[in-house]
């Protein structure tokens, strides 16, 4: 289905211009209240106006003409909207008034209409309009009754004393980061916080204020969990910093739709680090991050899945602490989580795992086994990250700590997205998944007796190739361990 729109949103200027209605009924009703929105001169053209409309138009003392149709009477108007309840006489008000190059809308014939008009939510003078295209009006209410909740009542007043304060800030704040972050602090901080109170006063010395200190605007860096992949499991905070970032560094493993969630001028910077391809070495992401904030850029450095989980956080944050360059850390879900989740596998399980450790899969491909492993005996589930090419000398090293070889593993390639794929098996499978080439996405693999409580109902065997039956391939998985063992 095309993503593209058949109507171009937009606001027309009709401050004092004429706007023209046709109608004595209940459409017609709609478009004057919807119009009164506008500071728009409506006239209303009703020849017999049924007896609440009519009253409505006195009360509110809006200029109604008490005549049929003609043609002339579209001209001068800026928007034309046909209102009648008759489609036959809708369609001659249209056609008069492109005859004269008016847009004109003919309510309920989309095929004579040059604009249409969509749910408002009027903070004025901000306003949002949803449109569906005339296929779904009342989704369209329902979106405009979320946002109206979401929207203060006083956001209209913040904005008008946002221009307000233009002229000023055109002279005083220079372009690009420092008036950025001044018209952010504007309309999130306390400016914002005095005028929901009702105190415009105080709104307008802490303007002052902010305006004062514009000009000081120093470098900021978050180090953001970009999450495992969906686009969907990046957390809201991450959303907000990456609307405000002058500069996203994203490594390899971070989606390019997760890029594309940042602010639409943002610069984007790629250092690469994927295994075996790094465009970037980790000290020259350093120098990179601490010379963005030097410059006085807000800068989003994104991470796959949490930075604090095997993303070299902790030499970035040193290298900022050591420049002297203020950061924060976002959490972001990592990837055992999602393929957890994927999976429906209870990492703990009470009586079975109560505790749980994350790895990568080289930690175990050494000549020394680590102490934790043996943890794995006593019930610890393993999380394996970017374990695939290192699957065998996994397994080897877990069961020469004692894990059995029917403990219950379950892969994931590209947790929580789309195109994720689920393998299960048993510890002595693990080294088939060397062999699994086609999985090049980042590979999860999740280990321990808690695993076989998962929903094994969507995944695939983890043992390949099982051409001569069972024994077979048991008797392959155990050459390949007593080789790496050796």
């Amino acid at each position: 289905m095309s993503q593209q729109l058949s109507f171009f949103p937009t606001f027309f200027s009709v401050a004092q211009k004429r706007v023209a209605v046709f109608g004595n009924g209940d459409e017609a009703f709609a478009k004057v209240r919807l119009l009164l929105n506008t500071e728009a001169r409506i006239v209303v053209y009703a020849d017999a106006p049924e007896a609440s409309f009519g009253t409505f138009l006195q009360t509110n003392g809006l200029e109604t003409v008490r005549e049929a149709f003609a043609a002339h009477q579209v001209d001068s108007a800026v928007l034309v909207f046909a209102a009648t309840g008759d489609a036959a006489a809708d369609r001659a008000i249209v056609a008069a008034a492109r005859e004269r190059k008016i847009p004109a809308n003919a309510v309920d014939q989309p095929d004579y209409c040059d604009f249409l008009t969509p749910a408002l939510v009027n903070r004025a003078p901000v306003a949002v309009a949803i449109g569906t295209e005339g296929a779904g009006p009342v989704l369209a209410q329902m979106i405009r009754a979320q946002i109206d909740q979401l929207l203060s009542p006083s956001l209209g007043v913040v904005a008008s004393l946002a221009a307000s304060y233009r002229d000023a800030v055109e002279r005083l704040v220079p372009r690009g980061v420092a008036r950025r972050v001044f018209w952010r602090r504007f309309f999130s901080g306390p400016v914002a916080d005095h005028v929901a109170l009702g105190d415009v006063a105080s709104a307008r010395r802490e303007a002052s204020r902010l305006l004062d200190g514009a000009d000081r605007v120093s470098g900021h860096v978050w180090l953001v969990g970009a999450g495992p992949g969906a686009e969907d499991l990046l957390t809201l905070r991450a959303q907000r910093v990456m609307m405000e970032a002058d500069a996203i560094v994203y490594d390899a493993l971070v989606p390019q739709a997760i890029v594309d969630m940042g602010r639409r001028d943002a610069e984007r910077l790629s250092v690469g680090k994927r295994k075996g391809c790094h465009t970037k070495s980790q000290d020259e992401i350093n120098q990179l991050l601490v010379k963005l904030a030097g410059e006085g850029k807000r800068v989003v450095r994104l991470k796959s899945g949490d930075p604090l989980i095997f993303g070299r956080a902790g030499e970035e944050m040193a290298a900022l602490r050591e420049a002297g360059m203020s950061y924060e850390i976002v959490p972001g879900i990592t990837s055992a989580f999602a393929a957890a989740a994927d999976f429906e596998l209870p990492l703990t399980l009470r009586g079975v795992a109560s505790s749980l450790v994350f790895t990568t899969g080289h930690d175990l491909a050494g000549d020394v086994l680590p102490d934790w492993a043996r943890l794995a005996v006593s019930g610890a589930t393993i999380a394996v990250y970017m374990g695939r090419t290192v699957a065998a000398s996994v397994a080897a090293r877990l069961m020469q700590a004692g894990l059995p070889q029917e403990t219950t593993v379950a892969v994931i390639e590209n947790a929580s997205r789309a195109e994720r794929r689920l393998l299960h098996g048993i510890l002595r499978d693990l080294p088939d998944l060397e062999a699994r080439t086609e999985l090049d996405g980042p590979v999860m693999v999740i280990i321990g007796d808690a695993v076989a409580g998962a929903n094994f109902g969507r995944s695939e065997p983890l043992a390949a190739g099982r051409r001569q039956g069972t024994e077979a391939r048991d008797a392959s998985s155990a050459k390949r361990a007593e080789q790496i063992l050796n």
